[in-house]
């Protein structure tokens, strides 16, 4: 049995570690990062604590093992992991519906994982829509950035509301920045 909740333990911190850790990019062939999907960043505990202490992660559970997870940031963010600030002076830049991104009040999608013998099974919906009941009548929208490449990510986020906003290159990826605007979608 399956428990979509948010992180309340440095147990549930550990589960998210183990699952990223299982799914880095460098791990996988370009059949399997094609298929299935891929992490870049591999965070620490302490990380994983500020960002969580600002806002709870979502998690999802089976039994006490998590195999599913969506990070939350928020603008504080920035200033508790410093290797988040170019993502950050990257939304600084842009503009969403008219302002700039820094003047709203938005969270952000950290990372999403949904562990390999549990994809397909609608797990991403469920997560999501549990990280909407919880954070769409905090923020205006949600935002985070896609490699180009990870084409399992950019369909999946896609399929439930995100839309691109901007796309960039750093020095060795293409990147896409979507927004989920709960301000917008019901």
């Amino acid at each position: 049995m399956l428990t979509i909740t948010q992180s309340k333990s440095k147990a549930d911190l550990q589960g998210i570690i183990n699952l990223q850790r299982a799914n880095l990019s460098a791990q996988f062939s370009a059949e399997e990062k094609e298929s299935q999907g891929f992490l870049f960043v591999q965070h620490s505990i302490d990380d994983l604590k500020k960002l969580s202490d600002i806002e709870a992660h979502v998690i999802a559970l089976d039994r006490n093992k998590v195999v599913a997870y969506i990070l939350t940031m928020t603008q504080a963010s920035r200033v508790e992991i410093p290797q988040l600030l170019p993502m950050f002076l990257q939304f600084d830049q842009i503009e969403y519906d008219g302002k700039k991104v820094s003047d709203y009040n938005y969270l952000v999608v950290g990372q999403v994982c949904i562990g390999k013998e549990y994809r397909g099974e609608g797990l991403f919906d469920k997560c999501y829509k549990k990280y909407r009941e919880l954070f769409a009548g905090k923020y205006d929208f949600s935002i985070t950035e896609i490699s180009t490449s990870n084409h399992r990510s950019m369909r999946a986020h896609q399929r439930i509301g995100f839309e691109v906003i901007h796309t960039f290159h750093d020095l060795v990826e293409e990147w896409s920045i979507v927004v989920l605007d709960w301000r917008k979608t019901p």
